[in-house]
Protein backbone atom coordinates (compact mmCIF):
# COMPACT_ATOMS: atom_id res chain seq x y z
CA UNK A 1 0.00 0.00 0.00
CA UNK A 2 1.30 3.42 -0.97
CA UNK A 3 -0.02 6.58 0.63
CA UNK A 4 -0.24 9.32 -2.06
CA UNK A 5 -0.29 12.10 0.54
CA UNK A 6 0.45 12.43 4.25
CA UNK A 7 -2.57 10.93 5.99
CA UNK A 8 -3.94 12.88 8.96
CA UNK A 9 -5.16 10.60 11.73
CA UNK A 10 -8.12 11.90 13.69
CA UNK A 11 -9.48 10.86 17.15
CA UNK A 12 -12.12 8.60 15.55
CA UNK A 13 -9.38 6.71 13.69
CA UNK A 14 -7.45 6.18 16.93
CA UNK A 15 -10.63 5.04 18.68
CA UNK A 16 -11.21 2.42 15.99
CA UNK A 17 -7.64 1.13 16.15
CA UNK A 18 -7.81 0.96 19.95
CA UNK A 19 -11.10 -0.93 19.90
CA UNK A 20 -9.71 -3.51 17.46
CA UNK A 21 -6.48 -3.90 19.43
CA UNK A 22 -8.49 -4.55 22.61
CA UNK A 23 -11.14 -6.79 21.08
CA UNK A 24 -9.10 -8.68 18.48
CA UNK A 25 -12.15 -9.14 16.22
CA UNK A 26 -14.30 -6.92 14.02
CA UNK A 27 -17.42 -7.95 15.92
CA UNK A 28 -15.85 -7.18 19.29
CA UNK A 29 -14.55 -3.82 18.10
CA UNK A 30 -17.94 -2.97 16.64
CA UNK A 31 -19.63 -3.75 19.94
CA UNK A 32 -17.24 -1.43 21.75
CA UNK A 33 -17.80 1.36 19.22
CA UNK A 34 -21.54 0.86 18.81
CA UNK A 35 -21.30 0.11 15.07
CA UNK A 36 -21.56 -3.01 12.94
CA UNK A 37 -18.44 -5.07 12.02
CA UNK A 38 -18.57 -4.00 8.37
CA UNK A 39 -18.21 -0.36 9.41
CA UNK A 40 -15.12 -1.25 11.46
CA UNK A 41 -13.71 -3.12 8.46
CA UNK A 42 -14.26 -0.21 6.07
CA UNK A 43 -12.79 2.28 8.55
CA UNK A 44 -9.72 0.10 9.02
CA UNK A 45 -9.27 -0.22 5.25
CA UNK A 46 -9.44 3.56 4.90
CA UNK A 47 -6.88 4.13 7.66
CA UNK A 48 -4.47 1.53 6.27
CA UNK A 49 -4.77 2.96 2.74
CA UNK A 50 -4.13 6.43 4.09
CA UNK A 51 -1.09 5.33 6.08
CA UNK A 52 0.21 3.15 3.29
CA UNK A 53 0.77 0.12 5.52
CA UNK A 54 -1.08 -2.62 7.33
CA UNK A 55 -1.90 -2.24 11.02
CA UNK A 56 -3.04 -5.80 11.71
CA UNK A 57 -2.41 -9.32 10.53
CA UNK A 58 -5.59 -11.23 9.74
CA UNK A 59 -6.27 -14.86 10.59
CA UNK A 60 -9.22 -17.13 11.29
CA UNK A 61 -8.91 -16.33 14.98
CA UNK A 62 -9.05 -12.57 14.53
CA UNK A 63 -6.88 -9.48 14.14
CA UNK A 64 -3.37 -9.34 15.63
CA UNK A 65 -1.98 -5.84 16.13
CA UNK A 66 1.31 -5.01 14.40
CA UNK A 67 3.83 -2.64 15.98
CA UNK A 68 2.31 0.54 14.53
CA UNK A 69 -1.18 -0.42 15.68
CA UNK A 70 0.15 -1.00 19.20
CA UNK A 71 1.83 2.41 19.14
CA UNK A 72 -1.34 4.10 17.92
CA UNK A 73 -3.37 2.28 20.57
CA UNK A 74 -1.04 3.65 23.24
CA UNK A 75 -1.67 7.20 22.02
CA UNK A 76 -5.40 6.48 21.87
CA UNK A 77 -5.35 5.36 25.51
CA UNK A 78 -3.63 8.59 26.50
CA UNK A 79 -6.30 10.53 24.62
CA UNK A 80 -9.01 8.47 26.29
CA UNK A 81 -7.56 9.18 29.74
CA UNK A 82 -7.15 12.88 29.02
CA UNK A 83 -10.74 13.14 27.80
CA UNK A 84 -12.12 11.43 30.88
CA UNK A 85 -10.00 13.63 33.14
CA UNK A 86 -11.34 16.69 31.34
CA UNK A 87 -14.91 15.49 31.82
CA UNK A 88 -14.29 14.93 35.52
CA UNK A 89 -12.80 18.41 35.88
CA UNK A 90 -15.83 19.93 34.18
CA UNK A 91 -18.36 18.38 36.56
CA UNK A 92 -20.54 20.93 38.31
CA UNK A 93 -19.87 19.15 41.60
CA UNK A 94 -16.28 17.88 41.33
CA UNK A 95 -16.46 16.13 44.70
CA UNK A 96 -19.04 13.73 43.26
CA UNK A 97 -17.34 10.83 41.50
CA UNK A 98 -19.37 8.97 38.90
CA UNK A 99 -18.96 6.34 36.21
CA UNK A 100 -18.42 2.62 35.97
CA UNK A 101 -15.38 0.89 37.46
CA UNK A 102 -14.61 -2.62 36.27
CA UNK A 103 -12.94 -4.93 38.79
CA UNK A 104 -11.60 -8.41 38.13
CA UNK A 105 -10.67 -10.84 40.89
CA UNK A 106 -11.39 -14.40 42.00
CA UNK A 107 -14.66 -15.49 43.58
CA UNK A 108 -12.85 -16.10 46.86
CA UNK A 109 -11.43 -12.58 47.07
CA UNK A 110 -14.62 -11.03 45.71
CA UNK A 111 -16.84 -12.57 48.40
CA UNK A 112 -14.34 -12.46 51.23
CA UNK A 113 -12.73 -9.03 50.74
CA UNK A 114 -13.78 -6.88 47.79
CA UNK A 115 -17.57 -6.95 48.17
CA UNK A 116 -17.51 -5.94 51.86
CA UNK A 117 -15.10 -3.11 50.99
CA UNK A 118 -17.35 -1.85 48.19
CA UNK A 119 -20.32 -1.87 50.53
CA UNK A 120 -18.69 0.83 52.64
CA UNK A 121 -17.83 2.84 49.49
CA UNK A 122 -21.42 2.89 48.26
CA UNK A 123 -22.54 5.53 50.73
CA UNK A 124 -19.57 7.78 50.02
CA UNK A 125 -19.96 7.76 46.23
CA UNK A 126 -23.53 6.78 45.28
CA UNK A 127 -23.00 7.68 41.60
CA UNK A 128 -20.34 5.01 41.09
CA UNK A 129 -21.32 1.77 39.38
CA UNK A 130 -19.35 -1.47 39.26
CA UNK A 131 -18.81 -4.36 36.87
CA UNK A 132 -17.38 -7.29 38.85
CA UNK A 133 -15.74 -10.21 37.07
CA UNK A 134 -14.65 -13.33 38.96
CA UNK A 135 -12.06 -15.38 37.08
CA UNK A 136 -8.44 -16.46 37.07
CA UNK A 137 -7.20 -14.57 33.99
CA UNK A 138 -5.26 -11.29 34.14
CA UNK A 139 -5.39 -10.78 30.38
CA UNK A 140 -8.60 -8.77 30.61
CA UNK A 141 -6.80 -6.04 32.58
CA UNK A 142 -3.85 -6.16 30.21
CA UNK A 143 -6.20 -5.48 27.30
CA UNK A 144 -8.01 -2.76 29.27
CA UNK A 145 -11.29 -4.70 29.56
CA UNK A 146 -11.13 -3.93 33.27
CA UNK A 147 -9.79 -1.14 35.45
CA UNK A 148 -8.61 -2.84 38.66
CA UNK A 149 -7.45 -6.37 39.44
CA UNK A 150 -7.25 -7.83 42.93
CA UNK A 151 -5.11 -10.95 42.72
CA UNK A 152 -3.31 -13.55 44.79
CA UNK A 153 0.13 -13.99 43.26
CA UNK A 154 3.81 -14.19 44.09
CA UNK A 155 4.83 -12.35 40.92
CA UNK A 156 2.49 -9.64 39.63
CA UNK A 157 2.88 -8.85 35.90
CA UNK A 158 5.60 -6.25 35.33
CA UNK A 159 3.47 -4.17 32.94
CA UNK A 160 0.89 -3.43 35.64
CA UNK A 161 1.23 -1.03 38.56
CA UNK A 162 0.01 -1.61 42.06
CA UNK A 163 0.77 -2.48 45.64
CA UNK A 164 0.80 -5.55 47.83
CA UNK A 165 -2.06 -5.48 50.32
CA UNK A 166 -0.61 -8.24 52.48
CA UNK A 167 0.05 -11.97 52.70
CA UNK A 168 -2.65 -14.54 52.01
CA UNK A 169 -2.19 -17.32 54.54
CA UNK A 170 -3.70 -20.78 54.14
CA UNK A 171 -4.40 -23.66 56.50
CA UNK A 172 -5.97 -27.11 56.46
CA UNK A 173 -9.62 -27.19 57.54
CA UNK A 174 -12.37 -29.71 58.28
CA UNK A 175 -16.03 -29.54 59.26
CA UNK A 176 -16.47 -28.38 62.85
CA UNK A 177 -19.06 -31.07 63.56
CA UNK A 178 -17.26 -33.84 61.70
CA UNK A 179 -15.05 -36.72 62.90
CA UNK A 180 -11.79 -35.01 61.86
CA UNK A 181 -10.79 -32.45 64.50
CA UNK A 182 -6.99 -32.40 64.37
CA UNK A 183 -4.13 -32.98 61.95
CA UNK A 184 -3.35 -36.33 63.59
CA UNK A 185 -6.72 -37.63 62.35
CA UNK A 186 -5.69 -36.89 58.76
CA UNK A 187 -2.26 -38.44 59.27
CA UNK A 188 -3.62 -41.55 60.97
CA UNK A 189 -6.15 -42.63 58.34
CA UNK A 190 -6.97 -41.80 54.71
CA UNK A 191 -9.44 -38.96 54.39
CA UNK A 192 -11.52 -37.61 51.52
CA UNK A 193 -10.23 -34.29 50.23
CA UNK A 194 -11.95 -31.37 48.52
CA UNK A 195 -9.62 -29.58 46.13
CA UNK A 196 -9.44 -27.32 43.05
CA UNK A 197 -9.83 -29.08 39.72
CA UNK A 198 -7.51 -28.99 36.71
CA UNK A 199 -8.33 -25.32 36.12
CA UNK A 200 -5.95 -24.51 39.00
CA UNK A 201 -3.19 -27.16 38.71
CA UNK A 202 -0.53 -24.94 40.28
CA UNK A 203 -2.61 -23.66 43.14
CA UNK A 204 -0.52 -23.67 46.38
CA UNK A 205 -3.08 -25.89 48.11
CA UNK A 206 -2.79 -28.53 45.38
CA UNK A 207 1.01 -28.52 45.49
CA UNK A 208 1.01 -28.73 49.30
CA UNK A 209 -1.38 -31.70 49.36
CA UNK A 210 0.60 -33.61 46.76
CA UNK A 211 3.84 -32.96 48.64
CA UNK A 212 2.66 -33.88 52.13
CA UNK A 213 -0.15 -36.35 51.38
CA UNK A 214 0.89 -37.90 48.04
CA UNK A 215 -1.56 -40.80 48.41
CA UNK A 216 -4.53 -38.62 49.31
CA UNK A 217 -7.56 -38.81 47.03
CA UNK A 218 -9.27 -35.58 46.02
CA UNK A 219 -12.74 -37.11 45.92
CA UNK A 220 -14.35 -33.75 45.16
CA UNK A 221 -12.64 -31.53 42.58
CA UNK A 222 -14.27 -28.15 42.02
CA UNK A 223 -13.67 -24.99 40.02
CA UNK A 224 -13.25 -22.48 42.83
CA UNK A 225 -11.80 -22.13 46.32
CA UNK A 226 -15.13 -20.76 47.52
CA UNK A 227 -16.76 -24.07 46.58
CA UNK A 228 -13.96 -25.97 48.32
CA UNK A 229 -14.88 -24.11 51.51
CA UNK A 230 -18.59 -24.87 51.27
CA UNK A 231 -18.05 -28.58 50.65
CA UNK A 232 -15.54 -28.87 53.50
CA UNK A 233 -18.05 -27.16 55.81
CA UNK A 234 -20.64 -29.76 54.77
CA UNK A 235 -18.30 -32.51 55.92
CA UNK A 236 -17.50 -33.94 52.50
CA UNK A 237 -13.75 -33.87 53.15
CA UNK A 238 -10.82 -31.81 54.35
CA UNK A 239 -9.30 -28.99 52.34
CA UNK A 240 -6.74 -26.20 52.32
CA UNK A 241 -8.36 -22.77 52.48
CA UNK A 242 -7.40 -19.09 52.84
CA UNK A 243 -7.48 -18.12 56.50
CA UNK A 244 -9.23 -14.80 55.82
CA UNK A 245 -12.12 -16.70 54.22
CA UNK A 246 -12.34 -19.78 56.43
CA UNK A 247 -11.64 -18.34 59.87
CA UNK A 248 -15.01 -16.51 60.22
CA UNK A 249 -16.98 -19.54 58.94
CA UNK A 250 -18.84 -21.13 61.87
CA UNK A 251 -18.84 -24.57 60.26
CA UNK A 252 -15.07 -24.94 59.93
CA UNK A 253 -12.24 -25.92 62.27
CA UNK A 254 -8.55 -25.34 61.51
CA UNK A 255 -6.41 -28.48 61.64
CA UNK A 256 -3.11 -26.61 61.20
CA UNK A 257 -1.66 -23.18 61.64
CA UNK A 258 -0.76 -21.11 58.61
CA UNK A 259 1.11 -23.19 56.03
CA UNK A 260 4.23 -21.28 55.01
CA UNK A 261 4.54 -23.17 51.71
CA UNK A 262 1.08 -21.97 50.62
CA UNK A 263 1.49 -18.28 51.40
CA UNK A 264 1.04 -15.83 48.54
CA UNK A 265 0.58 -12.08 48.32
CA UNK A 266 -2.62 -10.17 47.68
CA UNK A 267 -1.99 -7.48 45.05
CA UNK A 268 -4.08 -4.52 44.03
CA UNK A 269 -3.25 -3.82 40.39
CA UNK A 270 -4.21 -1.44 37.63
CA UNK A 271 -3.04 -0.43 34.17
CA UNK A 272 -0.65 2.57 34.02
CA UNK A 273 -3.09 4.47 31.79
CA UNK A 274 -6.04 3.83 34.13
CA UNK A 275 -4.65 4.80 37.51
CA UNK A 276 -5.05 8.56 36.93
CA UNK A 277 -8.73 8.36 36.02
CA UNK A 278 -10.74 9.88 38.84
CA UNK A 279 -13.26 7.05 39.19
CA UNK A 280 -10.51 4.41 39.12
CA UNK A 281 -8.25 6.32 41.50
CA UNK A 282 -11.13 6.72 43.96
CA UNK A 283 -11.97 3.02 44.06
CA UNK A 284 -8.32 1.96 44.00
CA UNK A 285 -7.51 4.23 46.94
CA UNK A 286 -10.51 2.98 48.91
CA UNK A 287 -9.56 -0.66 48.37
CA UNK A 288 -5.96 0.08 49.31
CA UNK A 289 -7.15 1.55 52.62
CA UNK A 290 -9.84 -0.98 53.52
CA UNK A 291 -8.69 -4.41 52.31
CA UNK A 292 -7.43 -6.14 55.44
CA UNK A 293 -6.04 -9.67 55.73
CA UNK A 294 -6.03 -11.60 58.99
Amino acid sequence: MIAPTQYQLDPADLETVLALVRAGTLAGAGERLGVDPSTVFRTLQRIERGLGQALFTRSRTGYQALELAQTLAGHAEQLESALESARSAAQAQPERVSGTVRITTTDTILHGLVAPALQTLQGQHPLLEFELHAGNDLASLTRRDTDIAVRATRRPPAHLVGRQVGPIRMALYAARQGPVQQLADVQAAPQDWVAPDDALPEHPSVLWRKRHFPKAVARYRVGSILTVMELVALGLGVGVLPVFLAQPHPGLVALTGALDECETGLWLLTHPESRHLRRVATVYGHLARTLVLE
